[in-house]
């Protein structure tokens, strides 16, 4: 059955992919991004898409894009809460205005978002959220602004989900590792050879993909996952397992 996917962070890398996938099963997406071009660049190239201009920032201006487009194309059943981004590296370079500007997009954006929509699915009984995350939320990989907002999205699914449960709205959030994305693009500028050498830490050797972040808020968001909810799942290539690298000295054993 087809359903109105909310997708945010539209224009993004994994974003896109998100609303192709979503489309392809038959869904309708409401692509909200901030850049007017670009979304209209994705509504061109992806079938019942609809694209929505707002600041997730913008509590007000988020609330009524969203509004707007529920009068014509009818209530949000799921919503793939993506859009964020990372500043300063460290905390030696991180500034009072960077650190308030991540926490703004990645957590109270987040909040703005969640809030379009989850009013109208407690009153229907019925609705799923799904936040993009970080493994940068569940340990300390650099960005820490970005990292603590991550982190903080993991502690408010649990309360949506815990709160808005007997109320037919599950929630639960996606935890990305290094994913290949055109973000990583200026990192490999300087260093062709970043993405090889990451891949040591990781056990399965290799990093996910847009799509595998797709396949899991696809999952997330359907029938098969019913029962669950208030769950961070990395999807990771097994970085949250251990470190890899630590215990290949710590044995003495090649793995």
């Amino acid at each position: 059955m087809s359903r109105v996917v909310l997708i945010t962070g539209a224009c993004g890398g994994i974003g896109r992919v998100l609303c192709e996938r979503f489309a392809a099963q038959g869904d309708h997406v409401l692509a909200l991004d901030r850049d007017a071009q670009q979304l209209a660049t994705l509504a061109a190239a992806v079938a019942h898409c609809t694209p929505l201009q707002a600041d997730i920032t913008d509590a007000a201006a988020t609330k009524a894009a969203v509004h707007a487009a529920v009068a014509l194309h009818g209530a949000v059943e799921v919503l793939v809460a993506n859009a964020g981004a990372a500043d300063c590296a460290t905390l030696a370079a991180t500034t009072p205005e960077s650190w308030h500007a991540d926490i703004d997009l990645n957590l109270h954006g987040t909040y703005n978002t969640v809030e379009a929509v989850r009013p109208a699915m407690l009153e229907r009984g019925q609705g799923c959220i799904v936040l993009i995350g970080s493994v940068n939320g569940l340990t300390a990989l650099g960005h820490p602004a970005y990292s603590a907002a991550k982190a903080a999205l993991v502690s408010y699914t649990k309360a949506l989900a815990l709160e808005s449960g007997r109320r037919g709205v599950r929630a639960n959030i996606v935890c990305p590792g290094t994913v290949k994305t055109q973000a990583w693009q200026a990192r490999v500028d300087k260093d062709p050879q970043i993405l090889e050498k990451l891949k040591k830490w990781y056990p399965l050797g290799d990093f996910a993909t847009p799509d595998d972040i797709a396949d899991a808020a696809l999952f997330l968001s359907s029938s098969a996952a019913r029962v669950i909810t208030g769950v961070a799942l990395p999807v990771d290539g097994g970085l949250m397992a251990g470190n890899r690298v630590m215990a290949q000295e710590l044995t003495l054993e090649d793995f």
